[in-house]
């Protein structure tokens, strides 16, 4: 092998990398989803849930649920040759969110996970990235115990805008995960080149 090229004789493939963010409210399945999908072993930073944080971490619905991530979640999937995504999954607990600006710097999009349980909890997800102009989706998480609604009923719930999609998908099976990726690099791709006309015309 030549240095510098494969053993075809072509150039070596230098891969697009892109930030995607994975917001939504506690315990919706943010550690769960990086975790399915990355190819390497995820950085986690999870915490035991204390008895000194149980007056403001509110485990209604998920009361099985002993750790709370405290900083991020950090994971890679290569969708493509040419095409890698670092996901950064952010901590879902209000007293954490000084962290979700630093967090979203370089971001491509995001991905907000929602439970139909206490679809709520997301509010404060859809309202971060709307005001900051940062293309997202929305992957509903249909857990086995949680009602299940047609994608529309959920964008209702929601007042989402027209073009936001929203992706019904099982954050513990890697290809349902993948669907959501995929859905999100689209949705941002056709969101920047709008943005890029509009500026220009």
């Amino acid at each position: 092998m030549i240095l510098g090229r494969t053993e075809r004789g072509t150039p070596p493939v230098e891969p697009v990398t892109l930030k995607i963010l994975v917001a939504g409210g506690f315990g919706v399945g943010k550690t769960t989803l990086v975790g399915a999908v990355s190819e390497i072993k995820p950085l986690r930073t999870e915490e035991v849930l204390t008895e000194a944080g149980r007056p403001v971490d509110d485990t209604t619905g998920v009361e099985g649920k002993h750790t709370t991530t405290v900083a991020m979640d950090f994971g890679r999937i290569t969708l493509r040759e040419d095409l890698v995504l670092y996901l950064f999954g952010t901590p879902g607990q209000d007293r954490f969110w000084f962290l979700w600006d630093e967090l979203a710097s370089g971001a491509l999009g995001a991905v907000v996970l929602a439970d139909t349980r206490r679809l709520e909890d997301c509010f404060a997800a859809v309202d971060y990235f709307e005001r900051r102009s940062i293309p997202f989706v929305i992957g509903v998480n249909c857990f086995d115990t949680a009602a299940h609604y047609p994608a529309e009923t959920v964008r209702q719930a929601l007042d989402l805008d027209p073009d936001v999609p929203v992706v019904l998908c099982d954050a513990r099976r890697r290809e349902s995960v993948k669907d959501v990726l995929v859905a999100v690099v689209r949705h941002a791709m056709a969101y920047t080149a709008e943005h890029r006309h509009s500026v220009t015309t």
